[in-house]
């Protein structure tokens, strides 16, 4: 049983964050597990209910795009879906309430900047798993994460590139010079917030630059700069 009087009163900012009373029907001790990582516990950590918040989250989305665009053929569904639900989308989220700082989590995963986006779209999804188990209903979720997605499928349907900006700038490469663009990446000096840089170049011109925390974020920022650049 969760009895510890600090961590509780974590956990209820943390409710209170999402926009949910402070009185509502939470299990403390799954939402507890929820927020700790593996690192900290190899047996008792949030990978089960990460497990069912995967389903909860798609349900949610599932639920939310056939509401609000009940027009829309069921491949547009399940294109946007699949970026609702990705691990970089969710972890901005997560971002967004903080919840780094609720999380267990031991120092040299934290010092690890490559995993963040992973760790921490796993652990929103195993909030709600958690809430979702308090009362097997998603009415812990569906108030507070509804507005969330819709605002989020609404960017990806304005976006040409669904988010993707290595692939639409690959394909507009490919289509347009038959070649593929190429990437390099630095390190930056300790100390700055972005890990990486990353620069596209293409026939021999950079067509953009980004940072990020890992390469990969780092190629689609620069990704994001050249395919904008070159759609305008």
């Amino acid at each position: 049983m969760l009895q510890h009087p600090r961590r509780i009163k974590q956990l209820k900012q943390l409710i209170q964050k999402l926009g949910l009373p402070e009185t509502v029907e939470v299990d403390w001790n799954l939402l507890d597990l929820a927020l700790t990582h593996p690192s900290i516990s190899p047996e008792k950590n949030y990978q089960q209910l990460e497990f069912v918040g995967d389903a909860v989250v798609r349900l949610a989305a599932a639920e939310i795009l056939l509401e609000t665009y009940p027009e829309e053929p069921v491949g547009e569904f399940a294109a946007i879906r699949s970026i609702l639900v990705s691990d970089r989308v969710l972890a901005e989220i997560a971002e967004s309430f903080g919840i780094e700082r609720y999380l267990s989590i031991g120092a040299n995963t934290l010092a690890n900047p490559a995993g963040r986006q992973s760790w921490l779209a796993d652990a929103f999804e195993a909030i709600l798993g958690a809430l979702y188990l308090s009362t097997n209903t998603m009415k812990l979720v569906r108030p507070w994460l509804d507005e969330i997605l819709k605002e989020k499928a609404k960017e990806i349907r304005l976006d040409p590139a669904r988010q993707n900006y290595k692939d639409a700038l690959q394909e507009w490469t490919q289509g347009t010079y038959k070649i593929l663009p190429q990437y390099r990446v630095q390190e930056n000096p300790q100390g700055d917030l972005y890990r990486f840089t990353a620069e596209v170049w293409l026939n021999g011109s950079c067509l953009g630059t980004g940072k990020g925390r890992s390469k990969k974020l780092a190629e689609q920022a620069a990704a994001k700069e050249a395919f904008l650049s070159v759609n305008q």
